[in-house]
């Protein structure tokens, strides 16, 4: 019987968390249908179905952790769904299911083909006794119904059946709860259900950790005052990345506060005209075209230190990457090639980037091989930082909030009110001197202050 053991998605992936199973025991799979959703250390990747048949066994739970080659599901013949026990001891159980439809809505890095259906759910023979009537009450909490068995539906078994032992009887809980108990270390046996239909609630679980329920503050139960969370996957990653970065390119940050009024009256100009309409425009697409235009001054920005070979690796290509807050931590995917793309084209590319990245969906290509980053910290309010630079980059900018303060016109005197934002740039010093740091850093403010000024790159 074939298993499907995880594959490496990524470069050089070690190990990933299943996210979510699309299929159960029992369903009928095709051919690079989507099974499962899993958590590299970069971005959610939907795996498809290499084998088609009927799902016979899961083999991991969700919210498990395990190395790449580990066998994740088994899919036999659909005919070969077959039972050890005697055919008079056993009893029919339609899982049934039309509302459960698997797969993703996005496509993904791997197999994009999906079925044009569901997976299919056939009928099932169990044991008879205590197995069957709780694999009985375990179909109906998958498909919303009482868990409660009708007397009659359980034939009485020939002989007596010993009791079954507390570990083998299957708990019922939905997946989040199940990953919530593993995380705090909670035995889903020892508790008893207060849920729906008998289940073991997320309530449950919290008590018997001792943890307090998400959304209440610390200090209005008689929980601990604290708790633990697993730092994995993605939030995993970006912590060893930045800190191998923070320790070894020397970071120097320099600082410019922008009069972007101008910038603020184009992006306008640009949403009335008709091909703009259906894409979002913002300053920051303003200030992805001001980046690379920069460049073209200052090419040692858009540089790579290799520090194995002692050389600087100059780029003619800008892979332009936009830092992105997801509820899995921090992604940076990045827009290939974004130097040949004209201002409409990247308006839409760096749309899709982020709502890609909204979504969870981003895969780990989109992610690599990025020369440049932005990181748009002005949609929090913010006015500015010192970010740390991605590996393999030389730069990055931050992009502060912009907002209306008073200014000094530089050719009355005057104070007038204006937009004004706050660009901060760091850069590796190894083969970035304060100078072209500087140069970049006022070109592009130049750009921000007036849009037209780009005519003379």
């Amino acid at each position: 019987m074939p298993e499907y053991k995880l594959p490496d998605v990524g470069e050089g992936l070690t190990e990933a968390e299943i996210v979510a199973w699309h299929v159960q025991v029992g369903d009928v799979v095709e051919i690079n249908q989507i099974v499962v959703e899993i958590e590299t250390a970069k971005s959610i990747v939907e795996l498809p179905s290499p084998y088609a048949g009927e799902v016979s066994a899961i083999l991991v739970e969700v919210g498990e952790t395990v190395p790449v080659g580990t066998p994740i599901i088994a899919i036999g013949e659909p005919a070969a769904a077959t039972s050890d026990a005697a055919p008079a001891a056993t009893t029919e159980i339609d899982l049934s299911n039309p509302a459960a439809s698997g797969g993703g809505e996005g496509e993904s890095l791997v197999g994009r083909n999906k079925a044009d259906r569901g997976p299919v759910r056939r009928a099932r023979k169990v044991a008879s006794g205590a197995a069957a009537a709780h694999m009985q009450a375990q179909a109906a909490f998958e498909v919303g119904e009482s868990p409660m068995v009708e007397a009659d539906e359980t034939p009485v078994p020939s002989t007596p059946a010993a009791p079954a032992a507390a570990a083998s009887v299957q708990v019922l809980a939905k997946p989040p709860v199940r990953k919530l108990a593993k995380d705090l270390g909670v035995d889903l046996r020892s508790l008893t259900p207060t849920g729906p239909n008998g289940t073991v609630s997320r309530g449950d679980v919290e008590a018997a950790a001792g943890a307090e329920p998400a959304g209440v503050s610390t200090g209005s139960t008689t929980g601990e005052r604290e708790w633990r969370e697993p730092v994995k996957g993605v939030r995993k990653m970006m912590a060893q990345a930045m800190s191998r970065s923070a320790f070894t390119s020397p970071h120097v940050t320099e600082w410019v506060t922008v009069d972007a009024t101008r910038t603020m009256e184009f992006v306008e100009r640009l949403k009335a005209r008709r091909e703009f309409r259906d894409v979002k425009v913002s300053p920051l697409l303003v200030l992805s075209r001001a980046v690379m235009l920069a460049m073209r001054r200052t090419p040692e920005i858009n540089s790579w230190w290799d520090e194995a070979a002692q050389e600087v690796v100059y780029k003619r290509y800008v892979n332009l990457g936009v830092a992105a807050a997801t509820p899995r931590g921090l992604v940076v995917p990045n827009v290939k090639d974004a130097q040949d793309l004209s201002l409409l084209e990247l308006a839409q590319a760096l749309n899709a980037l982020t709502a890609t990245a909204r979504e969870g969906k981003t895969q780990p290509a989109e992610m690599s091989g990025g020369t440049f980053t932005i990181t748009n910290v002005g949609v929090f309010g913010v006015d500015a930082g010192t970010p740390i630079i991605n590996p393999g980059e030389s730069a990055i900018l931050c992009f502060g909030a912009i907002r209306k303060q008073p200014w000094v016109d530089q050719a009355t005197g005057e104070i007038v009110a204006r937009d004004l934002t706050t660009l901060a740039l760091s850069f590796d010093h190894r083969h970035i001197d304060g100078e072209k740091g500087s140069r970049f850093l006022s070109d592009v403010a130049g750009i921000i202050e007036d849009p037209a000024s780009a005519l003379l790159f």
